[in-house]
């Protein structure tokens, strides 16, 4: 396996997941009902880009372990909380 050098980070794999992540989000968002607009939709599009804000947070601060760690931290809580409400959202969608 050849290592890539990583520069900044747009570099690493987990940021270019979470953004690809965040770009479907929005996309199938599209779809969710118009009342759902400035609720349900607005929040998982605003968690989805967050993960990757939090991410270069955590770059930019990689040489602080404790504010890595901890920025590390938030971008994993916005995307549970992320998967928590398209959860919701699918069982509120399956009992209409």
């Amino acid at each position: 396996m050849e290592k890539m050098l990583i520069r900044t980070h747009r570099d690493l794999e987990v940021y270019q997941i979470a953004f690809e992540l965040a770009q479907q989000v929005f996309l199938e968002s599209k779809s969710f009902p118009k009342e759902e607009r400035y609720s349900l939709t607005d929040q998982i599009r605003r968690s989805s880009r967050s993960i990757c804000t939090n991410l270069a947070e955590a770059w930019r601060k990689r040489r602080y372990e404790a504010s890595f760690l901890n920025k590390l931290s938030e971008a994993e809580a916005e995307a549970e909380a992320e998967a928590e409400a398209a959860m919701g959202y699918r069982e509120t969608a399956v009992s209409r």
